[in-house]
């Protein structure tokens, strides 16, 4: 996303909006319509949605995201059309209707950590270069430092196994331990790296799976987007649009099955989402096909290689009654 940097990292390496022209046509803003970004970031697609003439309703966890986007927001007219809320967008919901919406027009979802988190060494997200342990979206609550150094082995292999889908998870915890205390990201990914053998020349780093393990065991990134998708059934107006863009297939998988059931293409099947009444009408039409970045946008922007947008529209239904799974 494109708007001024919360500091000199991100003014460096800009953030570049994911799928934005396919993003805003699946959206269709028009003048006057009040449109959510779930996941503000830089606001690449705020800025796009403003300029079409809509409210805007932004989201985001992370501090510095707000930070940026409020020196931004003074700039522009008044009253503003552009709202933030340094919240999960799973409280969109409650957010909203302290705001006085209770229905909105579209809602946009970029899923996963921002270009700007990746870039700061400082937050600990990656491991191109080193610094602190952390991956903490919202720069508070336990770290991923906290995290590998008091977690139990098994504990640290199954998030490794079920949100990195590292086949050698076992291995890669044993070695954690082993060599705790840990407190960089250079030394957890030298630890991976002499666990699952590493040489020059190899198409992926095998640390890149344990790193997205631990940061959205960290996050709760996939209760996260559980939760938003249901919030986004309740706010959505009938003919409001959704659209959201993952980046691996953990993510798509929820966004895919949960269109699918709020379509009513199949019962409530995962159980991994919560159990939804039988007798429930479709709350989602038109479900397009997954859109993928072209070759030209990947030359342009490498990190959009993984990228998969999927839009719906919403129906009249109610929003499904849940229950307990």
């Amino acid at each position: 996303m494109s708007t001024p940097a919360a500091n000199s990292a991100t003014a460096a390496t800009p953030h570049i909006p994911v799928l934005l022209d396919e993003v805003i046509a699946a959206l269709a803003p028009a003048p006057g319509a009040v449109i959510v970004d779930a996941t503000f970031g830089a606001g690449g697609y705020t800025r796009a949605l403003l300029n079409a003439g809509a409210t805007v309703h932004a989201f985001d966890r992370d501090p510095d995201a707000i930070a940026a986007g409020q020196a931004w927001a003074e700039t522009r007219e008044q009253p503003p059309r552009l709202v933030l809320h340094p919240r999960r967008f799973s409280e969109m919901v409650a957010a909203l209707t302290e705001a006085g919406v209770a229905q909105v027009d579209g809602i946009a979802m970029d899923i996963g950590v921002s270009s700007m988190q990746l870039d700061q060494a400082e937050r600990g997200f990656a491991f191109a270069a080193d610094g602190p342990l952390d991956m903490r979206m919202a720069q508070d609550g336990p770290s991923a430092a906290d995290f590998v150094n008091t977690a139990p082995e098994a504990a640290i292999a199954d998030v490794l196994f079920h949100y990195g889908e590292e086949r050698q998870s076992r291995r890669v915890a044993r070695a954690i331990v082993a060599a705790r205390p840990l407190s960089t990201t250079g030394q957890l990914a030298s630890v991976v790296r002499k666990a699952l053998g590493h040489h020059p020349g190899m198409p992926k780093d095998p640390a890149t799976r344990t790193f997205q393990a631990i940061r959205i065991h960290v996050n709760a990134e996939l209760d996260e987007l559980r939760d938003g998708l249901n919030a986004a059934e309740r706010l959505l107006r009938s003919g409001g649009r959704l659209a959201v863009v993952s980046f691996h297939s953990l993510e798509d998988r929820i966004v895919k099955q949960f269109l699918r059931e709020a379509s009513g293409a199949l019962g409530n099947t995962s159980r991994h989402l919560p159990v939804v009444a039988a007798a429930s009408q479709p709350t989602f039409a038109d479900v397009a096909k997954a859109v993928r970045p072209s070759e030209a946008e990947i030359a342009r922007n490498p990190r959009a290689r993984s990228a998969t947008l999927r839009a719906a529209i919403r129906t009249a239904a109610p929003a499904r009654e849940r229950r307990a799974a």
